[in-house]
């Protein structure tokens, strides 16, 4: 989740288009249109990376909802037109992760993969207040400081205690106001002023708590869910970082062990890590991944192990990982420190640091005394730290105690996990599975493809999977699905520098 990115795989931050404003007011804990759904609402735009002319729009919320004629915010919304015109009257709702990602930043890459679903149904990205367009909560971009800057925690507390002292001038700059639950009351805003009268809900990482929040105080407006990821309103983050982290940083140490041609070129990894960690701090000297420039600094255990942590949301890329360690320790560090930059990207994959902690230090972090889990051998508890420092002067919604139950559901839910994943794996999805299959367990389906980083609806055969469960006429037809073929889908194997495999030391 943590998506969860400088922190979580695939943070999504992007331009979100502007569009016609509905004024909606909020009437006791529910979103209602005085005028009912408005099919003017929306006007044509154009999305980056998308090329075709789409329909964007907005709803006035108010940033306070117990003050509906107080500070008003523009909740800005993407449709993407069904393709056919016998179209299905539910739309598909697409729930971005982070906290902090903008689903409409999102959608150009989501769109692939939901390409057969967007035949007879629109696809709806809203940008959740404080993300994209809808009240922004963006702190000053950090993806090209010096590795030394990046990778520090006390450096990036300060830049974080700086953005919230800025964020708080802003007309919007009330932290209390972005918790989850206001915002499921926005996307309620956005469904009647649609005129949807339910939509399916598909929620990756942070967007999978939300997905479940939404189907909490909204049950009967759910016709079908995918949760991509399960980061359950249950699950204290900063905590769950080291624990989940450790298992996968052990699993690819495993996988490594037990393929021959792995084991054949980096026999001693294990060891090698072990001594990597103990030699530190050290002085190394690196090029700046992003800019080329180059850099010597002081390289501490805890900057050591965020770089480590990055590659593992993907597969692909921890597959790299025994040759930037082994190269590590001898000295050269290159192999770490790109490996580390290469999730975030250009422009559109800014997380809004101002909403993810808005989010975490309301309804995470308050719980961190009570969290069950254990931290990890090599991660330890400076996540948590750096979370419990920051939190410490943020601003925090009330939440409700409710939130933190998970409800059974009425209407089908597919929950997807990823058995490498190190932020949100299997064992998220499982409890969230039980808790929702507590009166009827045929409405519950909870998949993990064994050898699937963090994301897994875009793996393979998932994407069929996905689009058979919202496409079934009914609720019986949905579930079970046949998910066999997702089991055979491979770890990616070791990668092998060239001169590696010419028998020279990596």
């Amino acid at each position: 989740m943590t998506d969860t990115k400088r922190q979580h795989l695939r943070r999504q931050a992007g331009p979100a288009a502007l569009g016609l404003a509905l004024s909606l007011t909020l009437i006791n804990g529910s979103a209602t249109a005085a005028t009912g759904p408005d099919k003017g609402i929306t006007g044509p735009c154009r999305i980056e990376g998308m090329p075709n002319e789409l329909q964007c729009g907005s709803v006035k919320r108010p940033l306070n909802p117990a003050e509906p004629a107080g500070v008003q915010i523009a909740i800005h919304f993407l449709v993407v037109p069904a393709m056919a015109r016998n179209k299905q009257p539910d739309p598909v709702l697409m729930l971005a992760g982070g906290p902090g990602q903008s689903a409409i930043g999102v959608a150009s890459m989501a769109l692939g993969r939901l390409a057969r679903l967007n035949n007879r149904r629109d696809l709806v990205f809203i940008d959740q207040r404080g993300t994209g367009k809808s009240a922004p909560l963006q702190c000053a971009d950090d993806r090209e400081l010096p590795t030394p800057e990046a990778l520090d925690a006390n450096a990036q507390f300060k830049r974080l205690e700086s953005c919230r002292q800025d964020l708080a001038k802003l007309p919007h700059g009330d932290l209390r106001f972005y918790s989850t639950t206001i915002a499921m009351q926005d996307f309620e805003a956005v469904r009647l002023a649609l005129g949807a009268p339910q939509w399916n809900l598909i929620g990756a990482s942070y967007g999978t708590r939300a997905a479940l929040e939404y189907l909490r105080l909204f049950p009967a407006q759910v016709r079908r869910t995918v949760l991509d990821g399960v980061a359950p309103p249950d699950m204290v983050l900063p905590a769950s970082f080291s624990t989940d982290g450790q298992a996968a940083l052990d699993a690819s140490l495993r996988a490594c062990e037990k393929e021959p041609s792995c084991q054949q070129q980096f026999p001693m990894l294990r060891q090698q890590w072990a001594e990597l960690l103990a030699s530190m701090p050290r002085q190394i000297s690196v090029r700046q991944p992003l800019t080329g420039q180059p850099e010597s600094f002081t390289l501490s255990r805890e900057m050591l192990l965020r770089s480590v942590r990055l590659p593992l949301y993907s597969p692909a890329l921890a597959a790299a990982l025994p040759a930037a360690i082994a190269a590590a320790s001898a000295g050269r560090f290159e192999g770490l420190m790109g490996l580390s930059s290469v999730i975030g990207g250009g422009k559109s994959s800014r997380l809004a640091m101002g909403m993810h902690f808005s989010v975490v230090c309301s309804e995470d972090v308050p719980r961190l005394a009570q969290a069950s889990d254990q931290p990890g051998a090599d991660f330890g508890n400076a996540d948590a730290q750096l979370y419990a420092r920051v939190c410490k002067q943020w601003p925090r919604a009330e939440i409700a105690p409710a939130f933190y139950s998970m409800p059974p559901t009425g209407s089908p839910v597919l929950l997807l996990s990823g058995g490498a994943d190190p932020a949100t794996p299997p064992r998220h999805g499982e409890r969230a599975a039980k808790a929702l299959a507590a009166a009827n367990a045929k409405l519950v389906q909870h998949i993990v493809v064994p050898e699937a980083g963090h994301g897994v609806m875009g793996v393979g055969c998932t994407v069929e999977l996905l689009f058979r469960f919202i496409d079934a006429k009914t609720d019986a037809l949905a579930l079970p699905q046949d998910a066999s073929c997702a089991s055979k889908i491979p770890r990616p194997g070791v990668f092998l520098p060239v001169q590696a495999s010419q028998g020279q030391q990596p």
